[in-house]
């Protein structure tokens, strides 16, 4: 077994990042919003799904809130499990088998004949992916010491940048230029692009399973894992309540990811409903965020070993809440919308990767040094944001139903971030949180 700190080992955890950020940006933001929008926008915009028509925006904000909702309520007691039994590896085999193979299924998703497909792969994609990630970020403080927290959290995220921007330029060649290829059904290029995502995130996450140990406290479970698990849950909650400054950062993400990753999901639909861009301005903004997010990422982490995480965590939270209302101002009948729409890209960009990276990190450097409980307390920080992701979508989904735009929402985030920022002012220096 590798010990903590070896780089092989951390390279391995990184490498995660590399296999299931294609899901992030292939799925989440670029190819299948897009994708989806096309193919459902006819009659309105409207859908028939589960023997009742919705809007195709507002079906597919319920849809991922669901997903994140059932993420929220199952984790907490699947970590608790899985750190009672030491099986913290196989849980996030679980997860990611299920994601990678949920995604492929997308394949067959169509049109609106069978937009249940779409809905339905799209919800379990999205359940396999974040869940992955509860049992991937608790092996954090197994691989690398607090110390390097900062600079491994930001490693993972650049591996992730560098390996979704390379699939995703040979799936955007298909789409753009399928004669290429030899493809002639219009649907047929992002399909395979589903296709390829499930099977670059399967198998290039089997360069981390092959690294990271199972049950490294070489814990021995008795029976009743369900029971043993809640008591480890409570123990943990316990132990939460009494850490101020954990209190405090959960809080914070909260507010700023109800904005933070709503925007993720919902970008590409306010590009082409608000502001009426091109598919190709929208491949651009995409390509931009990712390439400035290696930077982004890198930088921060450098910053914090200089400022602190705190300072740095403010500093991205602030350029966040700029970033929406400057998105808010934004007219999809001026001139020059898109070159602004690439300003904003590149802002966002920027902080993307940091504000994610610098939260991790910063989690796991409040963490008791003496607990061997990772999952469950990491499972905290993915409720958390889960909830807030399940908050902001429902947002969007009501202020879309009632204003058919996603502008007012976008303006509303920017508060949110404001209370983050607020909220984060209160945080004192701890042992290895400047």
């Amino acid at each position: 077994m590798l010990k903590k700190g070896d780089k092989k080992l951390i390279n391995g955890w990184a490498f995660y990042d590399w296999a299931n950020s294609v899901y992030s940006l292939v799925i989440g933001t670029a190819v299948f919003p897009i994708f989806y929008e096309s193919v459902t926008e006819s009659d309105g915009g409207i859908v028939q799904f589960l023997g009742t028509d919705w809007h195709n925006t507002t079906i597919y904000s319920y849809a991922l809130g669901f997903s994140f909702l059932i993420v929220a309520l199952m984790s907490p007691i699947l970590s608790a499990i899985a750190d009672y039994t030491g099986n913290k590896k196989r849980f996030m085999q679980f997860f990611c088998i299920m994601g990678s193979v949920s995604v492929m299924a997308l394949y067959f998703f169509t049109g609106k004949e069978n937009v249940w497909i779409g809905i339905t792969f799209t919800i379990l994609a999205s359940i396999g992916f974040w869940s992955s990630l509860v049992f991937y970020n608790a092996y954090l403080p197994e691989v690398a010491e607090p110390k390097d927290h900062d600079r491994v959290s930001a490693k993972g995220f650049m591996l992730g940048y560098i390996g979704s921007v390379i699939l995703l330029a040979f799936n955007l060649s298909m789409v753009m230029k399928p004669e290429m290829y030899g493809i002639t059904d219009a649907t047929l290029p992002a399909r395979i692009s589903f296709l390829t995502v499930g099977i670059w995130w399967l198998i290039f996450a089997q360069v981390t399973f092959n690294r990271l140990p199972n049950n490294p406290f070489k814990r021995k479970p008795e029976k009743d894992y369900i029971f043993k698990g809640y008591r480890e849950l409570r123990i943990v909650l316990n132990e939460i309540k009494q850490q101020r400054e954990l209190k405090i950062l959960l809080i914070s993400f909260f507010l700023y990811s109800i904005g933070v990753q709503t925007v993720i999901l919902l970008a590409s639909t306010f590009g082409i409903k608000d502001l009426g861009l091109e598919t190709s301005n929208l491949i651009i903004t995409i390509l931009l965020i990712q390439l400035v997010g290696i930077v982004g990422a890198f930088v921060f982490s450098r910053l914090s070993e200089r400022i602190g995480n705190i300072k740095s965590l403010k500093i991205t939270v602030l350029i966040w809440s700029v970033t929406c209302f400057g998105a808010y101002l934004l007219k999809g009948d001026d001139p020059q919308v898109y070159l602004k729409f690439y300003a904003l890209g590149g802002f966002i960009g920027f902080v993307l990767g940091a504000i994610q990276s610098l939260s991790r990190s910063t989690y796991s450097k409040l963490i008791p040094e003496e607990t061997e409980d990772h999952a469950t307390y990491f499972s905290f920080f993915d409720v958390t944001e889960k909830i807030a992701i399940v908050v902001g979508m429902t947002l969007a989904g009501i202020v879309t139903s009632y204003t058919n735009s996603l502008r007012l929402f976008i303006l509303i985030l920017s508060i949110f971030f404001v209370a983050g920022f607020i909220v984060l002012s209160f945080m004192k220096k701890t042992k290895y949180v400047k």
